[in-house]
């Protein structure tokens, strides 16, 4: 599959929303770009079962680079929670593992696709409802940190998305300060997207069918167009953090999620 000026141009500007959106709400940019990518990629003729593991793969891959920019921004205004990083990151590794080692080689993309579709509504639902947690809950101890990175990690690799659609919440209910919740789990994003690209690397070898320029199941082509464009967009989405109404912005984007889940449950059941 040849890199020709529209695929550019698309991944292009994939690249550009999904690093402003890295930035600005926390998330690694995964529940935009898996859809996107998936269409793509079945667009130019691979099979939508290999295009949603493809998809997956390279979305969690660019958070690497998205996560580094993003987290080097936040971290400049002292908001990240590095205490929280170090205690959630142990679990995330185990997590992301055993899902893209195990879990993703097995299931077919098809299910793949409509456990994503699960999970980006219930993220959008949660930034709709915007609950408030109790004033005495607090963060659990080491042990309830590292298995809830094990969580994050684990659903994380299924779906492809940095862990921002689970961290955030979780740290928000444990009474973590929204702009310190957000920054915090754009740093997470970077040991989940290395563990999980990793294992898809592992995993996607010796698959039939891959295009040229694949490494396992990332397709590295379109990684380094999206990378590049979100790497450089990532900061301006911090400044926009913490500049504009980020509540009212939510609800924008959980309608945008509603509409990105539909289409990956009506993929997953045409496949």
């Amino acid at each position: 599959m040849i890199l020709e000026p529209l695929l550019i141009a698309e991944l292009v500007a994939l690249g550009l929303c999904t690093g402003f959106l890295a930035g600005l709400l926390g998330i690694g940019g995964g529940m935009i770009m898996v859809p996107f990518i998936s269409a793509i990629l079945s667009a130019r003729g691979i099979a939508s079962d290999l295009a949603v593991k493809m998809a997956i793969a390279t979305s969690m891959a660019t958070i690497i680079f998205t996560s580094i920019s993003s987290v080097r921004a936040h971290h400049q205004r002292g908001a990240v929670r590095w205490d929280i990083v170090q205690r959630l990151a142990p679990g995330i590794v185990i997590g992301a593992a055993l899902a893209s080692l195990g879990v993703f080689a097995l299931l077919k993309g098809a299910w793949l696709a409509i456990v994503f579709a699960a999970f980006v509504g219930f993220s959008a639902t949660q930034m709709l409802l915007n609950k408030k947690p109790k004033p005495t809950r607090t963060l659990p101890g080491t042990a309830g940190q590292l298995g809830a990175g094990s969580v994050i990690g684990f659903l994380s690799g299924l779906v492809g998305a940095g862990g921002g659609f689970v961290s955030v919440p979780f740290m928000t209910w444990c009474n973590v300060a929204i702009h310190n919740a957000v920054a915090t789990s754009a740093a997470l994003g970077f040991p989940i997207a290395l563990a999980n690209a990793l294992g898809y690397i592992v995993a996607g070898q010796g698959v039939a069918d891959l295009p040229a320029g694949s490494l396992g199941y990332v397709y590295t082509p379109a990684l380094l167009v999206i990378a590049v464009a979100s790497v450089l967009m990532a900061p301006l989405g911090v400044r926009a953090a913490h500049a504009l109404p980020v509540q009212s912005l939510k609800r924008v984007f959980a309608g945008i999620l509603y509409l990105l889940a539909a289409y990956m449950l009506y993929k997953g059941l045409s496949i």
